[in-house]
């Protein structure tokens, strides 16, 4: 049986608040143990994070880049082993965890240009014989505070960023699947890091408080529920430091009467059903325009939805596995017990799925709801389970006003074959990311991941050139050296005359 520790300067260190189990959700059985820390523990890594920190920030760009090339190169190579650890703990498809991998994997790309990302600015005689120079400077110690659905991913889309711009990092990643983040940061000392910069620290919200109050941290990147978001964005920026707290979301795909809908009822598919729905870029929502779009829509869903191939991760034709705990799995069917006592059309029920060889695991198979109105809870709430609502709109602009009232505004996607409705939706709409004829509209490495409204705390997204911003700040120099020009002492604000 597996034991996951704390790793500070690369070395194994127990926790201080006890341990927890950890499971495997195809099967419900106990498969390794866990070290829990508190603040103890994270003073500890703190404290080796900010004696490695000058030397680090200190590196030349170039060589914290080529660590990022050798970096990448191993998880390329270590791509399966990666896949593997994230299913055996989150519970997802090999061939989604191996997504998951590779989109981490771009981030890490994206990193191996910092030097380049970095440049600063220089103007020569801003005023007599005085130059002008700027350039962007790591922050100090920062942390990562990351979620269960993604293990290998999330926490990609922040510490090769923060390393690469020279900070050392703590990553606090989720309790319930930690092999994947110990298996990255093993393979970021392959690749040459040194020991004392980067460190993880397991534990719940002992160890979150801890982060979030240290004096020595300067910075909070989080990802996971709204609630939670606006504690660690609240707390932090209390405590002084820079947080980008990124929350919940309610996805919604606008379906068009002109669209290609067997295009649309494949893509609401793997949308809202892939992982389980455990992602915070599932389309949870469906919103036909018209009545015999709807129709059309829910006569097309429902086999399909009916049909979805449920199974353990190493089973090949799996589409879809289990949740991560028995208590989401109960979270899961309460919604859709609550949907149901609301008033809305349960036209398939994913609830009671049992699968032979796997009666303990965490399993439920995909749930299709019509007739969902924006009262309801499974309208208003996150799910994060393989649960789709079909919300009727009359038109266009009912549509986008539904969106735009929602108080989510992670992701949305329009699908239509009318340039000017996509056009339209896209301007109108109040959503961070929006597809066109794209379910998952989450962007490539080199742009950037963020929501509006209460699906993010904070000014900067993930990844891309706004973690070169979060992750470092402004410094411009103004210098004169003496040249013989004399003019006395100027009491006045300098000016270019």
């Amino acid at each position: 049986m597996a034991v996951y520790k704390n790793v500070i300067n690369g070395e194994m260190v127990d926790g201080d608040m006890g341990t927890q189990p950890v499971f495997n959700p195809a099967t419900g059985e106990e498969t390794g143990t866990i070290h829990l820390s508190g603040k103890g523990i994270v003073d500890q890594a703190v404290a080796a994070a900010k004696e490695a920190l000058p030397g680090w920030a200190n590196t030349p760009p170039l060589k914290r880049a080529r660590i990022m090339f050798a970096y990448k190169e191993l998880l390329e190579q270590n791509l399966d082993a990666m896949a593997e650890a994230i299913s055996r703990q989150h519970g997802k498809t090999k061939e989604d965890a191996r997504g998951e991998v590779i989109r981490g994997i771009e981030v890490v790309e994206f990193a191996c240009g910092i030097p380049h990302l970095l440049r600063g600015d220089y103007t020569r005689n801003v005023g007599p014989a005085i130059d002008s120079y700027s350039d962007r400077q790591p922050l100090g110690v920062m942390a990562g505070i990351t979620p269960f659905n993604f293990p290998a991913m999330v926490p990609m889309w922040m510490f090769p960023m923060a390393l690469a711009c020279g900070n050392t990092f703590i990553l606090k990643p989720s309790e319930r699947d930690p092999a994947a983040p110990q298996l990255a940061l093993e393979l970021l000392h392959q690749a040459g890091l040194p020991k004392g910069v980067m460190h993880i620290v397991n534990g719940g919200k002992d160890a979150v408080d801890a982060i979030l109050t240290h004096p020595d941290v300067k910075g909070v990147s989080f990802v996971g529920s709204t609630p939670i978001a606006e504690y660690v964005y609240s707390t932090g920026t209390a405590h002084g430091k820079r947080v980008q707290a990124l929350g919940g979301a309610k996805n919604h795909m606008v379906i068009m009467p002109d669209a290609d809908l067997d295009q649309a009822v494949d893509a609401l598919m793997g949308a809202g059903y892939g992982s389980a729905g455990e992602r915070c870029m599932a389309i949870s929502v469906a919103v036909p325009v018209g009545q015999d779009t709807a129709d059309r829509l829910v006569e097309k869903l429902a086999p399909k939805v009916a049909a979805i191939k449920v199974g353990p991760w190493d089973d090949p034709d799996a589409e879809m596995g289990p949740l991560i705990t028995q208590q989401h799995l109960n979270k899961v069917s309460g919604y859709i017990d609550t949907g149901v006592k609301e008033g809305a059309d349960l036209v398939v029920d994913g609830r009671g799925f049992k699968l032979q060889g796997y009666e303990n695991g965490y399993f439920i198979g995909g749930s299709l709801f019509d007739n969902v109105t924006a009262d309801m809870t499974i309208y208003k709430e996150e799910i994060f389970g393989p649960v789709l609502s079909v919300v009727r709109a009359d038109s266009f602009d009912s549509a986008v006003q539904m969106v735009n009232d929602h108080e989510y505004g992670n992701g949305t996607a329009i699908f239509t074959r009318d340039g000017d409705a996509a056009r339209s939706y896209a301007d109108q709409i109040e959503i961070g990311m929006v597809g066109v004829n794209v379910p998952i509209p989450v962007p490539v490495a080199y742009h950037s991941f963020g929501g509006w409204k209460r699906s993010i705390f904070g000014d900067h997204g993930a990844y891309g050139m706004e973690a070169v911003r979060f992750y470092t700040r402004l410094k411009t120099v103004t210098s004169r050296w003496p040249t013989g020009i004399r003019s006395g002492a100027q009491f006045n604000f300098p000016l270019n005359n």
